[in-house]
């Protein structure tokens, strides 16, 4: 596999881990009414706590992220631009990393800054394949 396929596998991950770290924490799993909760249809869910909330809300901004960085990393791959793509992709990547625990801390305007971080890795993606 090539290292920018790598990456996608790489970002694959860490979505599904924020995905599974957003309902653990949006659902308080650690409880029994939280694990009966996440078992459920979730129809009656409770109100999220403040770090339940970002929790959420960072998952969510994983799956936005992954549905942009997929298909350019994809693109670049078949269109034999997949090294010159690497330091835009790594960038992104690196983001990312930072990005989920810095959004369930709730650090605002750091969060802000290394998500623009992660679009400039994505823009550098695409400066490759113009």
């Amino acid at each position: 596999m090539t290292p920018l396929l790598t990456l996608v596998v790489y970002m694959t991950l860490l979505t599904f881990l924020a995905i599974m770290l957003g309902a653990f924490l949006r659902n308080r799993e650690w409880t029994p009414e939280g694990f009966k909760a996440g078992l459920s249809n979730r129809d009656d869910v409770p109100d999220a706590t403040p770090l339940g909330g970002r929790a959420e809300r960072a998952a969510n901004n994983s799956i936005e992220a992954l549905i942009m960085f997929v298909p350019l990393a994809l693109v670049a791959q078949i269109a034999a631009s997949a090294e010159a793509a690497m330091l835009g992709a790594t960038v992104f990547i690196w983001a990312r990393v930072a990005y989920l625990p810095i959004y369930l801390i709730g650090i605002p305007y750091l969060r802000s800054l290394v998500w623009a971080v992660g679009v400039v890795g994505l823009a550098m993606i695409v400066m490759t394949l113009l």
